[in-house]
């Protein structure tokens, strides 16, 4: 009986223990990795990435030498689509989206929402989220020290009360949640929040959520236009595209993809804006165009859009980021600012 597979077995067993007792249980933003989390290509991955961390974090410190803010610059754009390290990213996010703008034109003002008087319904809506948000990452813990919550409560609480169109919308707890873990700065979080809900994704989380409809209505369109046999297969089977994308568009894919893969869209949304989204439900959708026809039903096709979001593909952030920007093919914001407004108009007769 051969025995070779066996020992391969057991080789690639040892190899996987060895790995999870290198690579830490807790990510270095307070995530638990899942139980099925698999610590040996993440390493083989990690190894190779650390290298190019090193080199981008050498580039963006000579950068940003002497410099308060960050503008916006060709120069500054290419850097942040290679990616942002860590130890810079607050700052990168803060420059390019306006927030620090915003922030040092209006000093005292997000201490001051927090003085306001009560809104209870305002109030309710957040605490309700409060454990809902995030109970795998050991930083938003009621036993953590110190526990995030309260600088969540208080980021939302504030947000609600300077833009009382928008309140409280589920999801933006999550989008709060991760602007803390970065900046680790309450005020900084309240207007990068400001950055995301007023200016980048504007009626995403308004009451219609109307700019979240259309965008999903866009996609549906891009699909067609550059990915027509998985458009065909949508309609075909009568599965609406917010039934699959709903949650990718409306947390940013918290929780959808890795987080580091997260951050790496979010140095491109906050530099380049809602168009990035596309880009990478695009690159999702083409990269596994044959997977997805493969679906035969309605559950199908809803099974396959969440396995796409997992495994190596999706995980190794660097190789994904260059993906999106080449995969989809050219993406002008006219074309979208155009579909946008047909998409909206339909909406608004149906609606």
């Amino acid at each position: 009986m051969d025995s070779a597979p066996a020992e391969q077995g057991r080789r690639e067993d040892a190899a996987s223990q060895a790995a999870r007792e290198r690579v830490p249980r807790v990510d270095p933003y307070g995530f638990e990795r899942p139980e099925d989390f698999d610590y040996a290509s993440y390493e083989e991955f990690f190894s190779s990435y650390l290298v190019i961390l090193t080199r981008r974090a050498i580039k963006w410190s000579k950068l940003l030498k002497g410099s308060n803010s960050v503008q916006k610059s060709m120069k500054v754009k290419r850097y942040i689509r290679k990616g942002v390290p860590l130890e810079h990213r607050a700052r990168v996010w803060m420059g390019v989206s306006g927030a620090q703008a915003q922030m040092e034109q209006n000093p005292g003002y997000y201490h001051r929402l927090l003085k306001e008087e009560r809104n209870d319904s305002l109030e309710e809506a957040i605490r309700t989220d409060m454990n809902r948000t995030f109970p795998e990452n050991v930083k938003f813990r009621k036993t953590a020290d110190p526990c995030l919550q309260k600088t969540l409560h208080n980021v939302l609480l504030a947000y609600g009360r300077h833009n009382q169109g928008v309140g409280y919308c589920q999801g933006m707890n999550f989008i709060a949640g991760y602007l803390i873990l970065i900046t680790k700065n309450e005020e900084e979080s309240f207007w990068l929040l400001d950055a995301l809900v007023g200016r980048i994704l504007p009626d995403y989380y308004s009451p219609a959520m109307l700019g979240l409809k259309t965008d999903q209505e866009v996609l549906g369109e891009l699909v067609r236009m550059k990915i027509p046999a998985v458009a065909e297969l949508m309609e075909g089977h009568g599965v609406l595209w917010t039934l699959v994308v709903s949650r990718w568009f409306i947390c940013l894919f918290i929780d959808i993809l890795p987080v580091e893969t997260v951050l790496r869209i979010w140095d491109c949304l906050f530099n380049e804006g809602s168009k990035i989204i596309f880009r990478v439900v695009l690159t999702l959708i083409k990269q596994h165009q044959a997977f997805i026809l493969e679906a035969t039903s309605f559950a199908d096709i809803c099974d396959k859009f969440k396995q796409i979001t997992k495994g190596n593909f999706v995980t190794e952030c660097h190789t994904f980021m260059q993906k999106i920007f080449s995969e989809p093919g050219s993406l002008s914001m006219t074309t979208i600012t155009k579909l946008r407004e047909s998409c909206r108009a339909k909406l608004l007769t149906q609606g």
